[in-house]
C-alpha cells in the first residue's frame, strides 16, 4: 500500500513538472516572457549567452532547463542536509524532470496565440497547476522553495512570500534594464496567474487538528519519529467501559492526513481518531511545503 502510494505520488509530481514545462514552452517563450523564481533567472542567463553567442544555441535546444538545474545543485544539497530525505528525493525528481521536458519540448517558431495577454493567462494556469500537483505530493519545483521551507525551519519571523517577492522583483527590473518594460509588466501578470492557480491548486496553509484516542502510547513515539510532528497527551476514561486510555492531539498540515491514518492503524486498528479541519494556529508550529 505505500509502495503503491508513493509510485503514485512520483507519477502525479513528473505530471506536474511536465504540464509546468509545456506552458512555459508553448506559452511563455515564444512571446519572449521570463518565468519567476531560478527559472527565470536561468531563462535569462540564457538569453545572454544565446546573444553573446550569435543566436547559435537557440538553433537546437533551450538550455534554460539545464541551467535551472544547475544553479539548483547546492540548492539540493541543502535541502539534503537540513529539511529531508524525501523532500530532497521528491524535489530531484522534480527538478530533473522539468530538465528533460524544457529542453526537449519543442518551442513554437511563431506563437500559437498571437495575444500576449492570452499567453500570460494560459501559461499561467498550466504552470501552476502543474507545480500545484507538485507541491501537493510533498515535493517543489526547487530553486525559491527550498530556500522558502530552510530560512522558515531558521528564522521564526521569516516569510516565504517576503524572499519570493523580493528576487521575483529583482528579476522583472533586470528584465526591464536588459531588454523592454513591456516584456518584465507582462511576465510580472504571467507570474501573478501562475501564483493564482498554484495557490487554488495547493493549500500549503490548511491546518489540520487531529484527537486520538487509544490505549497505545507508541503511537506519539512513532508520530515523532516518522513524520517529526509533537504532539500533547493526558490520560482519559471511557465512560461506558470505565478503561483507562490515552487522549492526544496534534496539528498536521492537511496532506499529513493518510500518513498519520497510517501510523495508527499499524499501532492500534481499533484507536479512535477525530480530525478538525481549517484551524488557525499561532505559535510554534511549522508550515511545511
Amino acid at each position: 500500500m505505500i509502495v503503491r502510494e508513493e509510485a503514485k505520488r512520483y507519477g502525479l509530481i513528473i505530471l506536474g513538472a511536465f504540464l509546468f514545462a509545456l506552458g512555459v514552452n508553448l506559452f511563455v517563450v515564444p512571446v519572449n516572457l521570463y518565468s519567476n523564481g531560478v527559472l527565470g533567472i536561468a531563462q535569462i542567463l540564457r538569453t545572454l549567452l544565446d546573444q553573446l553567442s550569435g543566436g547559435y544555441l537557440s538553433q537546437y535546444l533551450d538550455i534554460s532547463g539545464v541551467i535551472n538545474f544547475l544553479i539548483n545543485i547546492p540548492l539540493f544539497m541543502l535541502a539534503y542536509r537540513t529539511i529531508s530525505k524525501k523532500f530532497f528525493v521528491r524535489t530531484l525528481l522534480s527538478v530533473l524532470s522539468q530538465t528533460v521536458f524544457l529542453t526537449f519540448i519543442m518551442i513554437p517558431v511563431s506563437p500559437i496565440i498571437d495575444d500576449i495577454l492570452t499567453n500570460c493567462i494560459i501559461g499561467g494556469m498550466m504552470t501552476g497547476f502543474g507545480m500545484g500537483l507538485t507541491l501537493r505530493c510533498s515535493g517543489s519545483g526547487g530553486g525559491l522553495d527550498i530556500l522558502g521551507v530552510y530560512f522558515t525551519k531558521k528564522l521564526p519571523h521569516f516569510s516565504v512570500g517576503k524572499l519570493s517577492l523580493l528576487i521575483n522583483l529583482c528579476i522583472y527590473v533586470i528584465c526591464a534594464i536588459l531588454f523592454r518594460l513591456e516584456i518584465a509588466i507582462y511576465s510580472a501578470i504571467y507570474t501573478a496567474c501562475f501564483t493564482l492557480v498554484l495557490d487554488k491548486t495547493h493549500y500549503q496553509n490548511i491546518n489540520v487538528t487531529c484527537i486520538i484516542f487509544t490505549k497505545h502510547l507508541d503511537i506519539q513515539n512513532k508520530v515523532l519519529s516518522e513524520m517529526g510532528r509533537g504532539m500533547t497527551f493526558w490520560q482519559g476514561k471511557g465512560a461506558y467501559t470505565k478503561e483507562d486510555t490515552y487522549v492526544m492531539v496534534s496539528v498536521i498540515s492537511k496532506y499529513e492526513i493518510n500518513q498519520l491514518k497510517h501510523i495508527i492503524k499499524s499501532v492500534d486498528p481499533q484507536a479512535f481518531t477525530i480530525f478538525f479541519e481549517g484551524m488557525s494556529v499561532d505559535g510554534h508550529f511549522e508550515k511545511r511545503l
